[in-house]
């Protein structure tokens, strides 16, 4: 048995439980996948789009409907060394994704103000317009679990909402162009798990503000990075907060809620408080 098959065998054996199985449950619960989509899977070359790709390719296998996959690279222009990487875990992996080159990293770079926000919006840009082009209608990210509990906590600290990063949502600009977070049941630590376990190396974040960074410990400053460490406080304070934040974003109880919007609208308590006398 070749490696990559090996690889493989670990996503459907050995971390079954922990990656195959909350990726299938997802796809299921939040109804992902239909049949004859075609979906492009982004992969950014770090392990979270990796194992993505791999398990995107296990589904293709066991699927019991048609359904088109496209694997892409968007480079925003990565450094030679971080491109090589990710070319190789691709040949390594048997992942067929076709590359794509941009200057977005210079673009955003040469901004004063924001280049983060730029950078993210035009890479989010760039990827609906080549999903597109290569006729899907969904595209795939490598977001997990962890993504989802920092996110809803950043929005609470940094800006006063209670919001989080949902498993689907129509594209406001691209008809008929949806985005898919199948790992939104997956846990970081069980991914690091199974590239460990592996052997595999993949690149962290490789913009060109950090792509000398190879130590998270070097990472302070980044509002996420900051939000993992709280939350690995919290856990000190109970074994039950992760679990917690993500719970709390399927039990809002709008009957305790002093307001909240829907679409452009801001609905008060106030507005049916005087209907419950």
């Amino acid at each position: 048995m070749e490696r990559y098959q090996e690889i493989e065998r670990t996503l459907i054996k050995t971390y079954r439980a922990h990656l195959w199985a909350p990726f299938v449950k997802a796809l299921k619960e939040f109804k992902l996948l239909q049949p004859n989509d075609r979906v492009c899977v982004c992969i950014s070359g770090g392990k979270d789009s990796m194992v993505l790709a791999k398990l995107f390719q296990e589904l293709k296998r066991h699927s019991d409907f048609e359904f088109e996959v496209k694997y892409l690279v968007m480079n925003p222009g990565y450094n030679e060394k971080n491109l090589k990487l990710i070319q190789d875990n691709l040949e390594l992996l048997h992942i067929d994704a076709e590359i794509v080159n941009t200057d977005i990293f210079a673009i955003a770079n040469s901004q004063i103000k924001n280049p983060c926000y730029l950078c993210a919006k035009m890479r989010r840009g760039a990827l609906y317009k080549l999903a597109q082009a290569l006729n899907c209608n969904k595209i795939a990210l490598g977001h997990h679990y962890d993504d989802v509990i920092e996110t809803t906590l950043m929005n609470m600290l940094n800006n006063g909402s209670f919001q989080t990063m949902l498993p689907k949502l129509h594209s406001q600009n691209y008809p008929n162009m949806e985005l898919i977070r199948p790992m939104y049941y997956i846990r970081e630590r069980d991914i690091i798990r199974w590239a460990n376990y592996n052997e595999l190396h993949f690149i962290n974040c490789a913009c060109r503000f950090t792509e000398g960074i190879d130590k998270e410990k070097d990472l302070t400053g980044s509002k996420r990075y900051d939000t993992k460490l709280l939350i690995k406080e919290l856990t000190k304070y109970s074994p039950f907060v992760e679990q917690n934040i993500f719970k709390s974003t399927f039990n809002v109880n709008l009957n305790k809620i002093i307001g909240y919007k829907k679409d452009e609208e801001y609905i008060s308590f106030l507005d049916t408080y005087d209907d419950t006398k």
